[in-house]
Parts: structure tokens; sequence; C-alpha cells
């Protein structure tokens, strides 16, 4: 394996180390802000299915 093809491997991992980290960032930030607009809106996830009513289908 050359010098220079040692570099593009080294390249290619860091970029996708980066993408990585940017993509879980950004999941934990989703996951807050869903559970403070949950908290704002007064919802729980339980409460949120007893509010929900039958429909029929067909």
């Amino acid at each position: 394996m050359t010098n220079a093809e040692k570099y593009v491997t080294a390249a290619y991992c860091v970029v996708f180390a980066v993408v990585l980290a940017y993509v879980l960032i950004i999941a934990l930030k989703l996951q807050r802000l869903e559970r403070e607009v949950d908290e704002l809106a007064g919802r729980t996830p339980a409460a949120e299915d007893e509010e929900r009513e039958a429909a029929p289908v067909g």
C-alpha cells in the first residue's frame, strides 16, 4: 500500500467519523426537543394513548 493510499484511507475515515458524530448529535438534540415539546403541550406518552378514540375502519 502506497503512502497516497494510506492518506486517502485516513481522510475517508476522518470524514466518516465527523459525519457519524454530526448525525449522533442531531439525533440527541431531536430527542431532547421532542421531550420538551411534549412537556410544554402537557402530554405524556400514556396520556396520549388515553385521549385517542377508536375509529371505525371500512
